[in-house]
């Protein structure tokens, strides 16, 4: 039989024209919805075993169904599955691929549900799958991430506002404020999981169904912690797919931001880091260039998933309860956002393993810009008594002075300094050295490296 015989003989006497080229063309969605074919295979064998459980069909046709959805998972990811875009999509693809193999009996699979509730549950499924993957790789890079933080607790460099060196700070202090940001990412994911884990199969085409099904059965069955509660909300539902997109696109900035930092400091001007060759490229011009393209097309990465967002978005607005065919658009938002997402999740946990932050350079910027000013105005309050209004006054009139000496602050004298303060003491000069200036932030959270090695490890607890 024809791929359109096959169509129009499921759809029945009402389509027995079937549609022309065009129409299948757009209806289609086989070409992207193929990659749920594992999650549809799962939610129809938990809906074949609940409807058997339940007297709705025989256990024989139940046990035909779960070997012959078995043959047809085989058969996928052996490569050998033909799938057909007169089929329209992957729920059909598989249950006329079943009717071939077990005959009679497929056709008692859809029993109790639509397709409505399948393609709703498919994509939970499969978004559900993608949100442990992506915390699974947010938890390598962290990781990645803790081993430089350890490694540079003591590293000093600059830190910036403006992109101005503003105060010194560690390596290990840098590191661990992305794993900060990727934490929240991780927290996001696992919080909007908890959220979506409600099944959606039994709620049918929008009603529920007269049949007597079990639907806390196959919420327990696919792993869920409850049925859905409200047929419509059920179909219609896409909320965990714009969660996962919401939440991606917060984390592809957070991995765009870092990347962002790494083009900066990997280049000739800066030389703050060293990236591997593994994630570089050359010019095809200049023998000298060492291009840090993975970084780049990191950083670019968002642009996507921040328009795939959009689109779903878009797409939703002005959607009617329940289920319209627009919802079909959905998929190829989330897939293209996921596997983006991945991939530069991979390409950063790669780069900062293999980075190594160039330590003399780092010192040397951090001890540009008079970075230790704030630390000299604190000392004129700690040890003088000076309100800071008046030692930021004090400390700015020592800043012209270095900047018009062309020297950095500690390398005023002693009586220069009392020129502006006479009760300036040596005592100063113990403050103004970077390694000092980091050393003295102890506060919670701050750049000491007995602080950061704190953080490291908690992380460490945290995430095994």
């Amino acid at each position: 039989m024809s791929d359109k015989k096959q169509s129009n003989a499921m759809w029945g006497g009402r389509f027995a024209s079937g549609p022309d080229a065009i129409m299948e063309a757009i209806n289609a969605s086989i070409d992207f919805d193929q990659r749920m074919a594992r999650q549809d295979i799962e939610g129809s064998r938990a809906h074949a075993a609940m409807l058997a459980q339940q007297g709705i069909i025989t256990d024989s046709d139940a046990l035909a169904i779960r070997e012959g959805l078995l043959t047809v998972l085989s058969e996928i990811d052996a490569g050998e599955f033909e799938f057909s875009k007169a089929l329209e999509d992957i729920h059909m693809n598989v249950e006329s691929r079943l009717k071939d193999l077990i005959g009679e009996p497929a056709g008692r699979l859809h029993t109790g549900r639509s397709r409505n509730d399948q393609v709703a549950l498919d994509f939970k499924l499969w978004v559900r799958d993608q949100m442990d993957a992506v915390v699974v790789g947010l938890e390598a890079l962290m990781k990645a991430l803790l081993v430089q933080a350890e490694a540079g607790a003591d590293v000093v460099m600059p830190g910036f506002t403006h992109l101005q060196v503003a105060q010194p700070v560690t390596w290990g202090h840098h590191m661990m404020a992305y794993v900060e940001m990727f934490a929240r990412d991780r927290s996001r994911m696992q919080d909007a999981r908890v959220r979506m884990n409600e099944s959606p199969l039994g709620a049918a085409a929008l009603a529920g169904t007269g049949f007597p099904i079990d639907r806390d059965m196959t919420a327990s069955a696919l792993g869920f912690d409850r049925p859905s509660a409200n047929s419509l909300d059920a179909v219609s539902d896409r909320d965990f797919a714009l969660e996962f997109l919401s939440t991606s696109s917060i984390c592809a900035t957070h991995l765009s931001r870092f990347a962002e930092e790494l083009v900066i400091w990997s280049s000739a001007q800066f030389k703050f880091v060293t990236l591997s060759d593994r994630f570089s490229t050359g010019s095809s011009i200049m023998p000298q260039k060492k291009n840090p393209d993975a970084a780049e097309l990191i950083r670019a990465k968002v642009g996507r998933i921040n328009g795939s967002l959009v689109a779903l978005l878009t797409i939703m607005k002005g959607l009617p309860l329940a289920y319209s065919k627009d919802m079909q658009e959905d998929k190829e938002q989330v897939f293209d956002a996921a596997d983006s997402l991945m991939l530069a999740l991979a390409a950063m946990t790669g780069m900062v393993g293999d980075m190594a932050p160039n330590k003399d350079s780092l010192e040397v910027a951090a001890a540009t810009g008079f970075s230790t000013a704030t630390d000299l105005a604190d000392w004129l309050v700690r040890e003088l008594g000076m309100p800071f209004r008046d030692a930021h006054h004090v400390t700015g009139a020592l800043v012209k002075m270095a900047e018009d000496g062309g020297v950095d602050l500690p390398d005023l004298t002693l009586a220069q300094m009392q020129s502006v303060c006479a009760d300036i003491t040596d005592g100063v000069f113990g403050v103004l050295g970077v390694h000092n200036s980091v050393a003295s932030r102890l506060s919670y959270g701050g750049t000491a490296p007995k602080r950061v090695l704190e953080q490291v490890a908690r992380w460490n607890k945290e995430i095994g």
